[in-house]
């Protein structure tokens, strides 16, 4: 009700100024009743603080809401940076440990076929020295015969001759 109170005292003002008298040689001046005038802008000033004290209220309570929600935006915004930052830093961390396996696992790789080479030539050397030290052993048995052969044949005829 006191909106439209309000809107007809001010479409009351704006017939008083239409309907106003020019003031002679003053172009866009006029004369208006001063005593109703501020009547009526004292009635609208009466009626105006309730609207405006809540229209104020809703302003407020709008922009409260607003900057709750810019803050929790902002809010929900750093945490998924934060999160983000960190699967990329544990990303980062598991392919530098992806990586850091293979290299070890490469070098094992490695000194596995090092030692494996390294073995079977020790294992070579030390059969080839045991074939030739076995070698070495039978010319000796086999030298060792024949002198035993030649005595026990040489033996029998000086026997025999004596």
């Amino acid at each position: 009700m006191s909106e439209q109170y309000i809107e007809d005292i001010i479409n009351t003002l704006y017939d008083m100024v239409q309907d106003a008298r020019a003031v002679p040689l003053g172009g866009d001046k006029c004369i208006l009743e001063r005593n109703k005038v501020l009547d009526m802008l004292d009635e609208m000033n009466d009626q105006l603080p309730a609207e405006l004290k809540q229209s104020r209220t809703i302003v407020e309570s709008r922009n409260e809401l607003i900057g709750q929600a810019r803050r929790e935006a902002e809010s929900i915004v750093r945490q998924a940076q934060q999160k983000a930052s960190e699967l990329v830093s544990e990303q980062a961390i598991y392919l530098e440990a992806k990586r850091q396996c293979q290299d070890m696992y490469d070098k094992t790789q490695q000194r596995i076929a090092e030692l494996k080479k390294a073995s079977n030539a020790y294992m070579d050397d030390a059969l080839r020295r045991t074939e030739e030290a076995i070698a070495q052993s039978l010319a000796e048995v086999r030298e060792t015969r024949a002198k035993f052969r030649s005595l026990t044949e040489t033996k029998p005829a000086e026997e025999a001759e004596g």
